[in-house]
C-alpha cells in the first residue's frame, strides 16, 4: 500500500509539473527562475528538518555523491527542461521524460549490473506505444527545426534526471535518507545555478507576475520537496527501473487536465493509446506466480 501511495503521488504531482513551467517561461531568465524554483524549495525542506530536528548532515565521503545528485536532479537536467519549454508544449516534453523508464534500465546496467528483465522491455514497449497513439499525430506533423530543439533538449534532460536516480540509489544505498540527500541536493544545485548566474552575468528579474509566483510556488513546494521525496523514497523501495515507469504516466494526467480545462477531445486512436500505457503499467507492477507457487497449486486437490 505505501508503494502504490508513492507512486500514484508522484504521478499527480509531477504530472501537474509541466504546465507550471510553462507558465514561468517569459521575461524571466531560464537559469533564474530555475535558481528560484530550488532556492526556495530548499529553504522550505531545511527549515522542516531542522524545526522537527531530522537535519543530518552526510559524512565527507559521501558528499561528491549527494553534489552528483544535485547536479543531475536539480540543476542540469532542468535547465534542460526549461529551455524545451521554449521550443515545444509542456505535453511534448513530458512524452520525452517517459523514456526514463529506458534510460534508468540501461543505467541500472551499466552502473550497477542489473538485469533488463523482458518485463521491463514489454512495460517500456507498451507504455512507448501508447505516447506515440496518444500525442503522434502532434509529434508527427508539427515538427520544425525549433521542435527538433526541443526534443533534443528534453532527451538530454532526461538523461541527466536517469543519472540523478543512480547517484540517488547509491547515495540509499549507502545509508542517506532521501529527504536528506534532497535538502543537501537541492541547496547545492540552487549554489551551482547561483554560480552559473553570477558567472554568465545573467540578469536577475524579479517575478513579474502573481501566475508566475503561484507556478514558482507550486514547483518549489509541491512539485520539488513533496514530488521528489516520494519519488526518491520510491526508487529506495523498489528500485530505479520500476519507479521510473511513473513517468509514462505523466503525460496520462497531463491529458487528463487538458480535456478539463483547454477542451481536449479524445479520439479513438488516443483512447487505444491510453489503454496501452495503462497496460505497461500493469506488467511492469503486476505479481506474478513463482515456479513454487505454481507448482504447490497444482498439487492442491480439486
Amino acid at each position: 500500500m505505501t508503494n502504490l501511495l508513492l507512486f500514484s503521488s508522484t504521478v499527480l504531482i509531477w504530472g501537474t509539473t509541466w504546465i507550471a513551467i510553462a507558465l514561468q517561461i517569459g521575461p524571466v531568465p531560464v537559469l533564474v527562475s530555475v535558481f528560484y524554483r530550488f532556492a526556495t524549495a530548499a529553504l522550505i525542506l531545511i527549515a522542516a528538518l531542522v524545526v522537527t530536528g531530522r537535519l543530518k548532515v552526510p559524512a565527507r565521503a559521501q558528499q561528491p555523491y549527494v553534489l552528483a545528485q544535485a547536479l543531475c536532479l536539480f540543476c542540469c537536467n532542468f535547465l534542460c527542461f526549461y529551455h524545451a519549454a521554449s521550443y515545444v508544449p509542456s505535453g511534448l516534453i513530458s512524452v520525452v521524460f517517459s523514456l526514463a523508464t529506458i534510460y534508468n534500465a540501461v543505467n541500472a546496467r551499466i552502473f550497477f549490473g542489473d538485469r533488463i528483465s523482458p518485463r521491463t522491455l514489454l512495460a517500456a514497449a507498451l507504455g512507448a506505444t501508447g505516447l506515440v497513439l496518444l500525442f503522434g499525430v502532434d509529434i508527427l506533423f508539427s515538427l520544425n527545426v525549433d521542435s527538433w530543439k526541443g526534443i533534443g533538449l528534453s532527451a538530454l534532460g532526461t538523461l541527466f534526471f536517469s543519472l540523478g536516480n543512480m547517484a540517488s540509489r547509491r547515495n540509499s544505498a549507502s545509508g542517506i535518507q532521501p529527504i536528506t540527500a534532497n535538502a543537501w541536493g537541492m541547496s547545492y544545485g540552487a549554489l551551482a545555478l547561483l554560480a552559473l548566474i553570477a558567472l554568465t552575468g545573467t540578469p536577475v528579474v524579479a517575478p513579474p507576475t502573481l501566475t508566475y509566483l503561484a507556478a514558482m510556488l507550486y514547483l518549489a513546494a509541491i512539485g520539488s520537496v513533496v514530488g521528489f521525496t516520494t519519488y526518491l523514497m520510491l526508487v529506495s523501495r523498489i528500485g530505479s527501473q520500476k519507479a521510473a515507469y511513473a513517468t509514462v504516466l505523466f503525460p496520462v494526467v497531463a491529458l487528463t487536465l487538458s480535456t478539463l480545462y483547454e477542451g481536449y477531445h479524445w479520439t479513438p486512436l488516443s483512447v487505444l493509446g491510453l489503454m496501452l500505457t495503462l497496460a505497461g503499467n500493469v506488467v511492469m507492477f503486476a505479481r506474478l506466480p513463482t515456479g513454487k507457487a505454481t507448482l504447490d497449486a497444482a498439487k492442491q486437490p480439486a
